[in-house]
């Protein structure tokens, strides 16, 4: 099993394993006892963490974990994290998506145990960053069961799909400036398993996020428009047809626009399976439509 940003597990972990140390990308981490206080500035630590049982452990998460609903949301900040107010929750073990502000340093001074995990290139990474605050926090049984549930609803999701004649052509939004992602990001990837051609690969920039202008958008003509900005931009099928131009595009005369919550088509965890089901779900209607 790969484990995501370079964190490898070197120890078999279950609920009677601690003291237990992980080599992560920053260094070995040791945790002394099974955490009973774990604050999350990850909202895909966070969904991970409750995926896998963790759930009661947790004391405070950030103001971008929204999932799960009964997660204790409070206003630490995963992207400018205050390590004093981190401390007031007395966390025994903090999980984080990078080391922003040297986060693993200071925390580290003050005795508390931090798992950096970054977020995954693809599906193994996805599977590893699971198994690991699994082990990390004494649920390796049930990560094992998440993990498998999810190869199996990926498996056949993209079973699902009949490979087309033609690959169908998508455009994937983050924001209504345009930026997308290419099939070098996560997300890229999951529109590959589907098969489909994202057109952000093709635009110039040089970069995985690249800005894509909305002549570029329209002269690519996308089959397929995936909207992850519906949340944070109020975006949606009836403001992407009211686009000067965009009109023509096919997947807005074919009504091809999925969107999806921002945080489900952001975020890394085990609720990846519904942005492919979504995905899939218009593909299949287009191929329909086109057969």
């Amino acid at each position: 099993m790969v484990a995501c940003g370079g964190s490898t597990p070197t120890t078999a972990t279950s609920a009677s394993s601690f003291p237990m140390s992980l080599t992560t990308a920053k260094g070995t981490v040791t945790i002394p006892h099974r955490p009973a206080r774990i604050v999350s500035l990850s909202a895909t630590a966070t969904e991970d963490l409750y995926a896998v049982g963790a759930g009661t452990q947790v004391v405070a998460v950030d103001t971008y974990s929204t999932y799960p609903a009964q997660a204790p949301r409070t206003s630490l900040s995963g992207f400018k994290p205050n390590i004093e107010a981190i401390a007031k929750y007395q966390p025994d073990l903090v999980l984080a998506a990078d080391d922003t502000d040297n986060l693993f340093e200071q925390l580290s001074k003050l005795q508390i145990p931090v798992l950096v995990e970054a977020p995954a290139a693809d599906l193994n990474g996805v599977y590893g960053e699971i198994n690991q605050i699994a082990q990390a926090t004494g649920h390796s049984a049930q990560a094992a069961s998440v993990v498998s549930g999810i190869k199996e609803q990926v498996n056949a999701i993209v079973r699902s799909v009949r490979p087309p004649a033609k690959p169908l052509k998508v455009y994937h939004e983050l924001d209504q400036t345009y930026y997308s992602a290419t099939s070098g990001t996560f997300i890229g990837q999951m529109y590959k398993l589907l098969g489909l051609q994202n057109i952000a690969d093709a635009a110039p920039g040089g970069n995985d996020y690249p800005q894509l202008s909305a002549e570029y958008i329209t002269s690519s003509d996308p089959d397929l428009i995936v909207l992850a900005d519906t949340v944070c931009c109020g975006q949606s099928a009836a403001t992407v047809a009211t686009r000067p131009g965009w009109s023509a595009i096919r997947a807005v005369k074919t009504g091809a626009i999925v969107p999806v919550e921002d945080s489900i088509a952001s975020q890394w965890g085990p609720r990846i399976v519904l942005l492919l089901q979504a995905v899939a779900r218009a593909e299949k209607s287009v191929e329909g439509s086109t057969a």
